[in-house]
């Protein structure tokens, strides 16, 4: 089995930056695909961003490309998620997440892992 702990949240001002990390452990030769997503109060989980373990081919919500950057450590078993130039709306719990297959998904029911979630807070 596959462990994620994310770390690296936090309160931040509107146009600061934070990285999250998310480490996993465990079976983690059998991940080939992470990604990051996010729930604000009263709303539904979205996609954030998503990274292949392989080739390290990614993929972005439109709401975050350009400001936001999915990385990966295959040394590590880290996917990291450095976000630049933060508004209050990207506030939320922001969770890793762990598939077994290598192509990209945006759709949290692709995914069969996933982390305890780390708050996000940006402040106007």
């Amino acid at each position: 089995q596959v462990q994620l702990v994310e770390s690296g949240g936090g309160l931040v001002q509107a146009g600061g930056s934070l990285r999250l990390s998310c480490a996993a452990s465990g079976r983690t030769f059998s991940i080939y695909g992470m990604g990051w997503f996010r729930q604000a109060p009263r709303k539904e989980r979205e996609f954030v961003a998503a990274i292949t373990w392989s080739d390290g081919s990614t993929y972005y919500a439109a709401s975050v490309k350009g400001r936001f950057t999915i990385s990966r450590d295959n040394a590590k078993n880290t996917v990291y998620l450095q976000m630049n130039s933060l508004k209050p709306e990207d506030t939320a719990v922001y969770y890793c997440a762990a598939r077994p297959v290598g192509d990209i998904a945006d759709s949290d029911y692709e995914y069969e892992l996933w982390g305890q979630g780390t708050q996000v807070t940006v402040s106007s």
